[in-house]
């Protein structure tokens, strides 16, 4: 399994444990968080960028995937509010990989790992052109004016997903 970490910043030597910002988890456990090669697409997007990622699996229903999926070969969407688009053409990303052994499951559904130990980098690949990442990895990109609708719909559904960065998002009813 390959596991990885995406990052704005380059040349991280080392990355050290850290307490999550996140609220509802544990704030005694410091963690290196990973992704997994399944879900890095929703994560090769600017750091900041609001966003839901959705993708077909083994409980898909054949309703959802004819609502959400569109006739294009991919079976995994990422979906970006309309004013992200140029931040997006213009960003750069470092793809950092993991020796997966120190790592475990923290989240099935989002693809996420932890590790409680320092982790060094295996490798480093930028990424010049997030658009042609995803299109490599067989990833539909879409772009909406409000991210609100498809967040609340998503997850009530029986797609795969994964919704990031919210927070970011055009309040609702603009």
């Amino acid at each position: 399994m390959r596991l990885f970490h995406v990052s704005e910043e380059q040349n991280i030597e080392v990355f050290e444990p850290r307490i999550p910002s996140r609220q509802d988890l544990d704030q005694t456990k410091r963690l290196v968080w990973a992704i997994n090669e399944k879900c890095l697409p929703n994560f090769l997007t600017p750091r900041n960028c609001p966003r839901v990622c959705f993708h077909s699996n083994a409980l898909t229903s054949k309703v959802d995937k004819t609502r959400y999926l569109s006739s294009s070969p991919s079976n995994h969407v990422v979906v970006i509010e309309n004013k992200w688009l140029q931040k997006m053409r213009n960003t750069k990303l470092y793809l950092y990989e993991f020796d997966s052994m120190e790592f475990h499951l923290f989240d099935e559904n989002a693809g996420y790992y932890v590790s409680e130990k320092k982790q060094v980098p295996i490798s480093c690949i930028e990424i010049n052109d997030l658009i042609g990442a995803l299109s490599n990895r067989n990833v539909e990109l879409k772009t909406v004016d409000s991210l609100w609708q498809l967040h609340d719909e998503v997850q009530h559904s029986t797609l795969g997903f994964s919704m990031c960065r919210m927070k970011f998002a055009t309040p609702r009813g603009y």
